[in-house]
């Protein structure tokens, strides 16, 4: 596999995670997420999706595309597989509402379509 073959690879799975954030939050209130631990549960799992994808990004593609919060996006996710007792709802909410719309519309520029005819 080429290492650019590799990075789309991995920004399609960001950008599908970051799809399925959004579809998870869309609509609801703050109180309702905060109140339903397993849409949070399936939020932070997708967050974290993100951040390992983003690390296994290679160094090459990370320098080309400062537009991405490549250190944050794998900050997030170190600190909810590391950290449990510093998960604040408060912030989780933020990323999903916040930081994943303007992450998916960077992402919907940088994922190549898929060639079904080469597949």
């Amino acid at each position: 596999m080429h290492p650019e073959d590799r990075d789309a690879a991995l920004l399609w799975d960001m950008r599908e995670a970051a799809r399925e954030i959004q579809e998870f939050t869309q609509g609801i209130t703050y109180a309702r997420f905060a109140s339903d631990k397993m849409r949070r549960y399936a939020v932070e799992r997708q967050i974290m999706v993100i951040g390992e994808a983003a690390r296994q990004v290679s160094d090459g593609f990370k320098t080309a595309h400062p537009e991405i919060a490549w250190k944050g996006i794998i900050g997030q996710r170190n600190v909810l597989a590391h950290e449990y007792g510093e998960i604040l709802v408060e912030r989780i909410w933020l990323v999903a509402i916040k930081d994943i719309p303007d992450l998916l519309q960077a992402l919907e520029q940088l994922v190549p379509p898929v060639d079904w005819d080469d597949q």
